[in-house]
């Protein structure tokens, strides 16, 4: 059994290894850390994303509909703003069937 778990793990190391060396721009994306054990205590690999980039702004506060002219004018699939209404930070987000959504805090 152990021997199985230990191939699949090498399997999808390398899958991830091989995906990210194939796509542009991953150089240095993906960092591998022990992160996990099987029954026996082993340790196993596991991928850990790395944060990359940060992007610092200041938000605007606004309305959900100006954040979605907002979106739509900067070519972006998600858009985060202050909503004018309650103070909150809020997304809106283009979703895979074309429409908008909008994610708020509930506390």
């Amino acid at each position: 059994v152990m021997d199985k778990i230990e191939r699949q793990v090498k399997r999808y190391k390398e899958k991830l290894l091989n995906r990210h060396k194939n796509s542009e721009g991953s150089r240095g994306v993906l960092q591998y850390a022990p992160a996990a054990t099987t029954q026996a205590g082993e340790a196993v690999d596991k991928a850990l994303p790395k944060i990359i980039k940060t992007k610092r702004f200041a938000l605007k506060p606004m309305l959900p509909d100006e954040a979605v002219m907002q979106m739509e004018l900067l070519h972006k699939d998600f858009f985060v703003f202050t909503n004018a209404a309650d103070n909150k930070v809020n997304v809106i987000y283009r979703r895979r069937d074309g429409d908008i959504g909008l994610i708020e805090p509930i506390a």
